[in-house]
């Protein structure tokens, strides 16, 4: 699979999530990606820029057709702090911490995402409204309390394997509990 490829089948990924999820521009995807896994090979054993550069060229890709903050989570090495953007640092008041994602601590992804986006700063932990989790990485910590499975037509990138999430509201109550306005409809 050459580079063009996955910049397609990232952005067809992240289509279909912004898409299911109804991401709006006030809102945060999270975007987890071993380019090691993409390749075949085990996580964080085989970190490829050019592998790299081509998932967060697709996540940028659908971003320009329909803005929503984007935060890309790296590795076990930086326990899993994020590369995000000091407007999305501003818009949900993050705390910011000092790293600088490399290849070796941090991964390939993020450490390309951290060059690639403009205002590029690094936060330790996310509330994010939907994910993408390309290769296994465990997004589900940065996640909205409630996350729902996204089943997407999506379902590998290179030999990685792709899961998505989106988040909704917890319900609470018990027996008596109304969830919807009737006229409304709905369902979770």
């Amino acid at each position: 699979m050459n580079t063009q490829e996955i910049v397609a089948r990232v952005s067809e990924a992240v289509a279909e999530v912004v898409a299911t999820a109804h991401l709006t521009q006030d809102q945060i995807l999270i975007v987890g990606a071993s380019s090691s896994e993409v390749l075949g090979h085990h996580i964080g054993t085989h970190g490829s820029q050019d592998i790299a550069k081509a998932i967060v060229q697709g996540v940028l890709d659908v971003r320009a057709q329909h803005p929503f903050h984007v935060a890309f989570q790296s590795c076990e090495h930086l326990n899993r702090a994020l590369v995000t953007e000091r407007n999305t640092v501003q818009a949900f008041s993050l705390e910011e911490v000092t790293v600088v994602p490399v290849i070796t601590a941090g991964g390939a992804v993020a450490a390309t995402a951290y060059r690639m986006l403009p205002n590029a700063v690094m936060v330790e932990q996310i509330s994010a409204h939907a994910g993408l989790d390309i290769g296994d990485t465990f997004i589900g910590m940065h996640l909205r309390r409630v996350a729902v499975p996204v089943r997407i037509a999506v379902q590998q990138i290179g030999c990685a394997h792709v899961t998505a999430a989106r988040t909704r509201p917890k319900l609470v109550g018990g027996q008596r509990a109304v969830y919807w306005l009737e006229e409304q409809g709905g369902t979770c």
